[in-house]
């Protein structure tokens, strides 16, 4: 899950992080008193949206004046950002964060991953920060810092401060660095973050180290147990496919093809999406129905693949152990005839119950196309779809 650039400074100030002055708006009117509370002659509106590389589409800039945020807030507040990271879609702004304008001598880099390889905590720091990490690693390889945490220490001040000092910090500004440093960790062990991103950390004018932008992503898993957490997800940001699937329990991801994905088990749902490529054909989602599915979570299944408008054939393919083709088959044939589905329909069942599984959707009399093999289910409902499309 992730969280807007305002909720990640507000968490990481507990943790000691020094963020700017600013507060959210809703509304022109509203980012012009932020400017009044906040002070000053000089504010950056930045909108918020769950993306990077906001300031090349708009969503970024720095005004002198309140008519000039009234005008920046004008322009940001119900339009849709594109960014190479929200694809042509784009992302709508529905709130924006003014904080006061910072006299910026230094940029940094500072992340904080989980090496899943390592099953460690990894920072990863460069002095070439203000630039996405791809890009500094492509440009400015040289300067990349990457130190592992040991989780039996955690985030040691030494540890810390040897990260300071390699980003060529003058020795005055070293505790700051490492109470950032410490606080960032504490945050992400602390609340079961899968990432902490400040880009840039920067050096005041001043002296001060202050964090510019922040980012944080967390473990979906964990959420339980955090609802403080929890209800800063803001679902508007969201692939609206993707949480109707997830708020019903369903491992599913969209993407950008017109055949639909039901499968059971996260290995043969990426061979399946392999094989619809492979004839010739592109895959609208990927679902993992899970093991042990009953009727009724095959009919949420159905409902979250056709809950994607560009859904134009349906693909289902079970290799029953845990799962029962015979409960499998109730449910296909429970979608079909409660969502009067009218697009072309594929069904590939192998394994537990296969032969009670088979003889429910011959009985059915329902147009509903089988087939033997994961290949032949392939081929015959990219068929299917090329022959109505």
């Amino acid at each position: 899950m992730d969280i807007h650039e305002y909720q990640a400074k507000n968490l990481l100030a507990k943790f000691g992080v020094a963020v700017p002055r600013g507060g959210i708006a809703y509304s022109p009117e509203q980012a012009a008193y932020r400017c009044q509370e906040i002070g000053g002659d000089r504010w950056v509106v930045k909108a918020q949206i769950h993306s990077g590389a906001r300031g090349k589409a708009g969503g970024v800039r720095v005004c002198s004046s309140e008519s000039e945020v009234l005008d920046a807030a004008e322009f940001m507040l119900g339009r849709k950002l594109v960014t190479h990271q929200t694809g042509p879609g784009g992302k709508l702004v529905g709130r924006l964060y003014v904080e006061e304008a910072s006299d910026i001598a230094q940029e940094i880099y500072l992340g904080f991953v989980l090496d899943r390889t390592e099953e460690r905590v990894v920072v990863v720091a460069s002095a070439a920060g203000g630039m996405e990490i791809e890009q500094i690693s492509e440009e400015h390889p040289d300067t990349l810092i990457r130190s592992v945490v040991d989780p039996a220490v955690g985030m040691e001040p030494f540890q810390a401060r040897e990260i300071a000092f390699s980003l060529g910090l003058d020795a005055g500004m070293i505790p700051q660095a490492v109470k950032t440093i410490i606080g960032c960790y504490k945050a992400f062990r602390d609340l079961d973050a899968t990432m902490v991103e400040i880009n840039p950390l920067v050096v005041t004018g001043a002296g001060d180290i202050v964090a510019l932008d922040a980012k944080m992503s967390f473990d979906d898993n964990a959420l339980f147990r955090r609802p403080e957490i929890s209800e800063l997800r803001d679902k508007s940001q969201e692939d609206q496919r993707e949480t109707y699937a997830n708020d019903r329990g369903l491992n599913y991801i969209g993407l950008e093809g017109k055949i639909g994905c039901i499968v059971n088990g996260a290995g043969l749902a990426m061979a399946t999406l392999d094989m619809i490529k492979m004839a010739g054909g592109e895959p609208a989602n990927f679902l993992d129905v899970g093991g042990g599915a009953s009727p009724e979570r095959v009919l949420k299944s159905f409902r979250a693949v056709l809950n994607d408008p560009e859904v134009e054939a349906i693909l289902v393919n079970i290799f029953a152990g845990i799962n029962r083709c015979d409960w499998i088959a109730e449910g296909v044939v429970r979608a079909v005839q409660e969502l009067e589905l009218k697009i072309p329909l594929v069904v590939r069942l192998s394994g537990t119950n296969f032969e009670e599984g088979q003889k429910i959707l011959d009985d059915s009399g329902l147009n509903i196309v089988t087939a033997g093999s994961l290949a032949e289910a392939a081929d015959k409902v990219v068929s299917a779809w090329k022959a109505g499309a």
